[in-house]
């Protein structure tokens, strides 16, 4: 009997390490990688400047990746899906696809101190990897004050990575 498919989603701060992690369990675990940095840098390469620009570009991308997530699953194929899982908002967007689909899920929680972060982040906004935008400290402050790690009664599947 084949096994259903698995949807694997990422949390943690700016800089912790998600699309790292994305690219890893995409090659482990045979699945499809659907990075939205990298989505949203080919469809607005010149519209995103800041956070709320991004917060709009990101809506209109989840209306196209939702249905097209749950075909994957639903054909059988397991996703590693590098949105970032941040808030319990964005969790139940997910939530709505793994259960449209009837799929597994595996929430993959970066647990990382801020001063990691912001290391990691400088890294990136030094080697310019595809889909990055340079990030500032404060940028880095700013939007993590959004952050809100996933909680038990949330009842999702979480495999936790300590980076402290």
């Amino acid at each position: 009997m084949k096994t259903k498919p698995t949807l694997h989603f990422l949390c943690g701060k700016l800089g912790a390490g998600k699309s790292t992690l994305a690219k890893s369990l995409a090659s482990e675990h045979s699945a499809v990688l659907i990075c939205e940095d990298i989505w949203l840098q080919r469809l607005f390469p010149n519209e995103i400047s800041d956070f709320n620009d991004y917060l709009k570009y990101s809506r209109r991308l989840k209306n196209v990746v939702t249905p097209h997530v749950q075909e994957l699953l639903s054909s059988g194929l397991s996703v590693a899906l590098d949105f970032p899982a941040n808030v319990p908002e964005a969790r139940q967007w997910i939530r709505s696809i793994f259960e449209a689909a009837n799929a597994n899920h595996l929430l993959h929680f970066i647990d990382a101190p801020n001063s990691l972060c912001i290391e990691q982040m400088q890294k990136r906004n030094r080697e310019k990897p595809e889909g990055s935008m340079e990030t500032t400290v404060e940028q880095f402050e700013y939007i993590t004050s959004f952050f809100k790690p996933p909680q038990p009664e949330e009842g999702f599947n979480i495999k936790v990575y300590n980076r402290s």
